[in-house]
């Protein structure tokens, strides 16, 4: 299989879950403030996780640029990523939704925790499909930004139970983080 079906599909999925998300967000009956005020958590939530959509499908891109041929693992962990995103819009809604209490703030961080995994998964799939001196292993090298990120996720879980406003930093600052497409690919591929 040609890697642009992959590019493709995936695409599609990513331009369904943010369709799906902007789809939550209900027009207020008002015209005030009055009536727009209790939408601020559902925008701010909507406004993170696409932030957090583009991320993956900024990464994704130049992570898949790095591939030269697709085979079922490939396909399979890619597919096993976009699950863990197709579950953003439920649990950006539920957090909106709640005013960020504990329990969706948890389970978004769990959603944001797997999809991290996956996206390692992915990357590590790549790898060992085109060998260790590839473009994508020569970029992340041990890939501590993506290792770090996974840890601070699985502890934002938990943390949320503890604070939410806490579990929510950590999805902000990693955000800003991941917010640049990866350089680390964009170089290598530069000198390619």
């Amino acid at each position: 299989m040609k890697k642009n079906r992959l590019e493709a599909f995936s695409d599609g999925v990513i331009a369904i879950i943010i369709t799906i998300m902007v789809l939550e967000l209900k027009v207020p009956h008002g015209i005030d403030w009055n009536s727009i005020s209790p939408l601020i958590p559902k925008f701010l939530s909507y406004v993170l996780s696409f932030v957090y959509i583009a991320i993956y499908w900024n990464n994704h891109h130049h992570l898949l640029y790095t591939v030269k041929k697709v085979n079922g693992a490939i396909l399979w962990a890619n597919t096993h990523l976009l699950f863990w995103l197709s579950l953003i819009p439920f649990a950006t809604a539920w957090s909106g939704e709640n005013n960020f209490e504990q329990m969706p703030v948890a389970v978004y961080g769990f959603i944001l925790f797997m999809s991290g995994v996956a996206y390692y998964i992915l990357s590590n799939t790549i790898i060992k499909t085109h060998g260790e001196d590839t473009i994508l292993k020569t970029a992340i090298g041990k890939d501590l930004k993506g290792i770090i990120s996974v840890i601070l996720y699985a502890l934002s879980s938990p943390l949320a139970f503890i604070s939410s406003y806490a579990s929510l930093s950590i999805f902000i600052i990693l955000a800003i983080v991941w917010l640049i497409p990866d350089r680390r690919i964009e170089k290598n591929i530069v000198e390619e």
